[in-house]
């Protein structure tokens, strides 16, 4: 049975989704409250700005010892303004008003606000006023504040239903994202769970369009497709070791009965004591072969890696194997491309042993006559090993085979072996970054092994 599915609510996604609402909603906030002060200040500048022009247009009508035409302007004023949206008052130096719909009192000089209650004037209603001397009586002007308050709250409130509205867009936009987000998470989830159980075919769903999860699921599906080749490979070498060492353990087990039956009519059995011993040992090289092989694949050789240049390691299997090949009627002749680098970053060791079994295998599989090919080149950034033959080649498709272990093809099973020399020339290929091809050559077979090159240091 599968996990149950998170609640959305838990999702990481969601939560994730959530706390970018609550900053994105938080940036606006802020950001209005902003825009809501310079507006606020940029209204009650104009204000005072108004106010103090209006001031100046009426104290300018008043002439020394003439106050008529001062308080007539003031009258013209307040007759144009029935709605009392601007007040005036006009008082003598006892307080006593001269004209104006409104006395002040106890206003200090310069800007003020206070409220006033007047006939025909909502209760409460701010007056932003400006008071000063005029001649020898006191002049207050004074503009209500209600359209501007009105203005503000029609800003506040807008800024309110638009916080509401960014909020809820935020939120469900932000669940429907985690939903979608949460579905192909479970899409992953659920796959790891099929791993679990077996189904190493399971695969995770890619939408195809490069984000990072889909990159993720792609890199999570390589390393499925690995896992489900090494099992099928542990598979297959189980397979294979129960029915190549059946037969050398059958024989064996024939030669020791035969020696126990002639020990006991005290015959010699020196012959089939080297007999067993000759077994014995192809069985435990066979053993040894895949240890190294798991040792190799494991990257336990990897501590031991060098920048090195790959030709001397070319000639010296060269040197090697030329005679061997000479005495077993074929030709092997090696070539370095002069003055070229072919540094790469590895174990010397484990290529000589990939270069010797390369050559082994041609030597085993070809016929006498055969000329054999070893070289290296550098091709741009990389470093190619060349072995090829002109004897028989390997079948098209079989050449994927080859490499596995204890395969043998049915015409190598008469010549000695135990099927684990491509194998191990996989495993140290694969340790070492570099790929293997193998080509038709009309006739023969090429196999070529490319490493990244390194500058050398």
């Amino acid at each position: 049975m599968s996990e149950p599915r998170p609640s959305l609510a838990r999702s990481t996604p969601f939560r994730l989704a959530l706390t970018f609402a609550f900053l994105f909603v938080l940036a606006f906030i802020l950001s209005g409250a902003i825009v809501y002060q310079l507006m606020s200040n940029d209204l009650a500048r104009r204000l005072d700005e108004s106010i103090k022009e209006t001031y100046s247009v009426v104290a300018v009508t008043y002439a020394k010892n003439d106050q008529e035409d001062l308080i007539a302007t003031i009258n013209d004023h307040v007759q144009l303004d029935t709605d009392k949206d601007q007040l005036f008052s006009l008082t003598d130096q006892n307080g006593n008003r001269l004209a104006g719909n409104f006395t002040a009192s106890d206003l200090p000089d310069g800007f003020s606000m206070f409220a006033v209650r007047l006939p025909g004037v909502p209760p409460d209603t701010m007056y932003r006023a400006y008071t000063g001397e005029v001649g020898d009586n006191n002049l207050t002007v004074a503009f209500s504040m209600s359209e501007t308050q009105e203005l503000e709250t029609i800003v506040l409130m807008s800024f309110g239903w638009g916080t509401l509205f960014i909020t809820g867009l935020a939120i469900a936009g932000g669940a429907l994202l985690a939903s979608r987000v949460q579905r192909r998470l479970d899409g992953i989830a659920s796959t790891m769970v099929d791993v679990s159980h077996g189904r190493l075919d399971a695969r995770i769903p890619l939408i195809g369009n490069g984000d990072d999860i889909d990159a993720v699921s792609a890199q999570v599906n390589a390393a499925l497709d690995r896992l489900s080749a090494l099992v099928d490979g542990m598979r297959e070498v189980s397979a294979n070791i129960a029915h190549d060492l059946k037969t050398p353990l059958n024989r064996l087990q024939m030669i020791l009965e035969s020696a126990a039956d002639k020990t006991v009519s005290g015959e010699d059995v020196s012959a089939e004591l080297t007999d067993a011993r000759t077994e014995s040992q192809q069985i435990n090289s066979t053993f040894d072969a895949l240890l190294r092989i798991a040792q190799i694949e494991a990257g336990a050789r990897k501590a031991r890696f060098v920048d090195l240049d790959v030709g001397p390691v070319v000639e010296t299997i060269g040197d090697v194997y030329a005679d061997v090949a000479e005495d077993d009627g074929k030709s092997l002749s090696t070539m370095i491309v002069p003055d070229t680098e072919c540094y790469i970053h590895g174990d010397r060791d484990l290529l000589m042993q990939m270069l010797a079994n390369l050559v082994e295998n041609a030597l085993r599989h070809c016929p006498p006559g055969t000329a054999i090919e070893l070289s290296a080149n550098r091709e741009g950034s990389h470093v190619l090993i060349h072995v090829r033959d002109n004897g028989p080649g390997i079948p098209a498709e079989e050449r994927e085979k080859v490499f596995r272990r204890l395969y043998r093809l049915d015409a190598s099973r008469t010549t000695p072996g135990s099927g684990l020399g491509l194998s191990l020339v996989k495993a140290v290929a694969d340790l070492h970054g570099a790929a293997i091809v193998l080509e038709d050559r009309n006739p023969g077979l090429g196999v070529t092994v490319s490493f990244p090159a390194v500058k050398p240091a």
